[in-house]
């Protein structure tokens, strides 16, 4: 029997609970190595969640040779040094998103893996996911004709979560749940940016909590999205075309498609495959990728990384969010 492809996780929060649990239950890829700042915080996760190796630091996890894949799973504030350490020492890497805390950033980490010839993926999950190739074979079989208009919304009422309020912790709503309206409008037209107008409104301590994004598109689609830390959003995305439209039930984990034709009538429904969490896909991808020999998954090429990010500084920049890595 082959051996299990080894992913070590750098973090212990939330999401690399969210991992793990996938993990557990993916055949041939092993949850195997945890690491926290704290031994005591990674010995509880490994005991929780069946982790063979329990690490006190990054370095530790990063150093082990048995590590195939090091899944970042930090805040992204935090994603930058981790992963250039890595990266350094040769181990391919997915990161969570958002990718890095900007733009610059994401430049560096991504000539690093090329210069060190590295896999290197982000982990925005939904572009792993089977149902984009789905979306994207009925728009482009004509099934609602010509795209015209997309719009998207994700909102979450998260209070005052750390992670959210602290520019230190690269806060707001855009990096944490923008980036998903934002991927939605590029997973089906990834036509270039032309013109932009946005808002949003801030917190006390100056970070966007609820925001709103006009894009003109260079194929003339027009795509509006929204995003809210401080709110319960539908979480809806809708493609419209000249002869009908695609609503998919929720943009940050597809689990419904459903087709209209002209005057909104329902034509049919799509339901996505069952899923363990939705995880398993990047994780997928990343050990076919490194087994290929590729340095980024097709799914989201570092390209379109660094556009999102690009054009996610433009929109905090414009609403004068900063963090403390955007002086550096």
């Amino acid at each position: 029997m082959a051996e299990n492809f080894k992913v070590g996780i750098v973090g212990a929060g939330w999401i690399a609970q969210k991992a793990a649990v996938t993990l557990i239950d993916l055949d041939g890829i092993e949850c195997y190595a945890i690491a926290s700042r704290t031994l005591s915080k990674a010995q509880d996760f490994a005991r929780q969640w069946g982790v063979t190796k329990a690490y006190g630091s990054y370095d530790e996890l990063i150093s082990d040779p048995s590590v195939d894949l090091v899944y970042v799973a930090t805040p992204h504030s935090h994603h930058f040094d981790v992963t250039c350490q890595a990266l350094r020492q040769g181990k391919p890497c997915l990161v969570e998103k958002a990718f890095m805390a900007n733009y610059r950033q994401s430049r560096a980490v991504i000539d690093l893996a090329h210069e060190r010839k590295v896999f290197l993926a982000e982990a925005i999950w939904t572009r792993y996911q089977p149902v984009v190739q789905t979306v994207r074979q009925l728009i482009a079989q004509g099934t609602i004709g010509t795209p015209r208009l997309i719009t998207a919304t994700l909102g979450y009422s998260m209070g005052d979560k750390p992670r959210i309020m602290r520019p230190d912790l690269c806060g707001g709503a855009l990096l944490d749940l923008g980036v998903y309206a934002i991927n939605f409008v590029r997973m089906f037209c990834d036509a270039d940016i032309t013109k932009v107008s946005s808002q949003c409104v801030k917190s006390e301590s100056g970070m966007d909590l609820t925001n709103a994004i006009t894009m003109t598109l260079s194929n003339g689609v027009l795509a509006n999205v929204q995003s809210s830390a401080a709110c319960v959003g539908d979480n809806i995305g809708v493609i419209a075309g000249t002869e009908g439209h695609i609503i998919i039930d929720n943009i940050n984990n597809p689990q419904t498609v459903r087709i209209h034709g002209r005057d909104r009538v329902f034509v049919r429904e799509i339901k996505v495959p069952q899923q363990i969490t939705g995880y398993e896909y990047q994780f997928v991808a990343c050990k076919e990728a490194i087994a290929q020999g590729l340095l980024e998954p097709l799914q989201m090429p570092h390209q379109e990384t660094l556009y999102i990010m690009q054009f996610m500084d433009s929109l905090r920049r414009e609403w004068g969010v900063r963090y403390p890595m955007d002086e550096e």
